[in-house]
């Protein structure tokens, strides 16, 4: 395994500081912040998450030009909605999702650092796992599909769907 440069780890270490510093000055590190976003109830942390896909991706895209990264698309495999829906379980019964738990066991919120224990023993299991896990997860593997071209395939089944009961 290769381990990163100095330089690369402090400034890894510092965008999740100040990462984290955001999400605790937005509330979002507080669970019934998270619980009432999840019920809309109030878009206080979907607008800091959105905010923050935009920045992420604006940052990709400009890196990329730059190229200082190569951004990839993840071939979409039943291991990637799997894991998708495992996220998404997780972050409704535990009301944080990894960052902002991070950030809420840096406050002290102790239903935090017992999800952080928790993903702990996940990533465990997975690991111990994955030898017979694998076939499973990488079943139904579309390459590297982008959003859009799964919209217009959506599209595409919806319009032959039309056509057939037309006859």
């Amino acid at each position: 395994m290769k381990i990163a440069s100095p330089m690369k780890l402090a400034s890894g270490l510092g965008t999740g500081l100040a990462f984290g510093f955001l999400l605790q000055k937005g509330r979002a590190a507080k669970r019934v912040e998270i619980v009432d976003a999840l019920r809309f109830d109030q878009w206080r942390v979907a607008k800091i998450m959105g905010t923050a896909s935009v920045v992420g991706g604006l940052g990709t895209y400009a890196l990329g030009r730059a190229g200082r990264v190569e951004p990839k698309i993840k071939p979409l495999a039943l291991g990637v909605v799997t894991g998708g829906a495992l996220f998404g379980v997780g972050l409704a019964a535990l009301g944080y999702c990894p960052g902002t738990t991070v950030t809420a066991a840096g406050e002290g919120q102790r239903d935090a650092m017992l999800g952080i224990a928790g993903m702990m023993v996940g990533a465990l299991a997975y690991v111990a796992l994955l030898p017979r896990l694998k076939p499973f997860l990488e079943r139904g593997d579309m390459g590297e599909v982008t959003v859009p071209e799964l919209a217009r395939a959506g599209v595409r089944a919806a319009e032959d769907a039309v056509r057939r009961q037309r006859g």
